[in-house]
């Protein structure tokens, strides 16, 4: 069954009086969500509800000159609520974290049709128990997250992004750990081989800051080999062209040895996180998953199992 409530007390209302009929809720659609229900741009804080998209919450938060900052693909048809739901994110990750680095308040409806609430909306608030990252990432499973307050900081004066091209993986990867043990602070740093057909590597960073600070950095990465300018446009590429991409995270020093396996096919890696999109098949993953206590979580917040499992598509 998929949820289309109109509000919030309706879904709040349904899955209450569900406990009785226990259908299994599959999909929910939180479209009419879509509002930003409060922005105070001096105390850098917005609450707004889980319906609206990402591309939307951004455009309304830059006529105050702030963001979110977050950048996964697909921002027109990226829920905030889809958004908290799976934890995406993009390539300035490296510099700016998840979302959840940014969330101080959730309200979410549980499968028994109870509201809660978890944080507040103030920045500096430390009331009541740290429940939103359980629900950050849950895909729903736990609870649907269906209003959100976010801290919002100043968008940076200025952003550049430069690329060194390498001629093989070895020296990549001698050159990510150059810039790891520089004194440099990108917010990117991405290694990927869609700049041509013969699938040459090139390796992304990205400064953001200060016109003088952008400018110092940009000078210390040209003497490690970063001059050729650059830009995101291999990320909105290879997520246009390749809907059926694979996904796996690594320990980021392993990043390049997991992309020699991949044979040459099309990839984008977020060199510093470890986490590695490709269009070949799937990887084996050895990490083991904390089953057990998935379990007993959803057992705590949905013991009817009334909510999507959490790896439900």
């Amino acid at each position: 069954m998929k949820l289309k409530p109109a509000s919030i007390a309706e879904l709040a209302s349904f899955l209450a009086g569900n406990r009785t009929r226990m259908e299994k809720v599959t999909s929910f659609d939180l479209t009419a969500l879509d509002r930003l229900v409060e922005h105070k741009a001096e105390d850098m804080t917005a609450t707004v509800g889980a319906g609206m998209n990402l591309a939307n919450f951004q455009r309304q938060l830059a006529l105050d000159g702030q963001w979110l900052p977050v950048d996964p693909p697909k921002t027109e048809s990226l829920s905030i609520g889809a958004l908290l739901a799976t934890n995406v994110s993009g390539p300035r990750r490296f510099g700016y974290g998840t979302v959840r680095d940014y969330v101080i308040g959730l309200q979410v409806v549980l499968a028994d049709g109870r509201i809660i609430h978890s944080g507040g909306k103030v920045v500096k608030n430390v009331a009541g128990y740290d429940l939103m990252k359980l629900f950050i990432g849950s895909r729903g499973s736990l609870g649907i997250i269906t209003e959100v307050t976010f801290k919002v900081p100043p968008v940076p004066e200025t952003e550049q992004f430069v690329e060194a091209k390498c001629a093989s993986l070895e020296d990549a990867e001698k050159l990510i750990d150059a810039l790891l043990n520089s004194d440099l602070a990108p917010i990117v740093l991405d290694l990927h081989n869609m700049s041509s057909t013969s699938r040459r590597l090139s390796l992304v960073v990205g400064f953001a800051g200060t016109p003088d600070d952008v400018a110092w950095q940009l000078g210390k990465a040209a003497e490690l080999g970063f001059t050729d300018p650059s830009s995101l446009d291999y990320e909105k590429t290879f997520f246009t062209q390749d809907a059926s991409f694979q996904q796996v995270s690594v320990l980021p020093s392993k990043t390049v040895e997991v992309i020699r396996t991949l044979n040459n096919t099309p990839f984008v890696a977020r060199a510093g996180n470890g986490i590695i999109y490709h269009s070949g098949p799937i990887i084996p993953h050895h990490q083991e998953r904390p089953i057990k206590l998935e379990e007993r979580l959803k057992n705590e917040f949905d013991p009817k199992h009334i909510l999507p499992g959490l790896h439900h598509d």
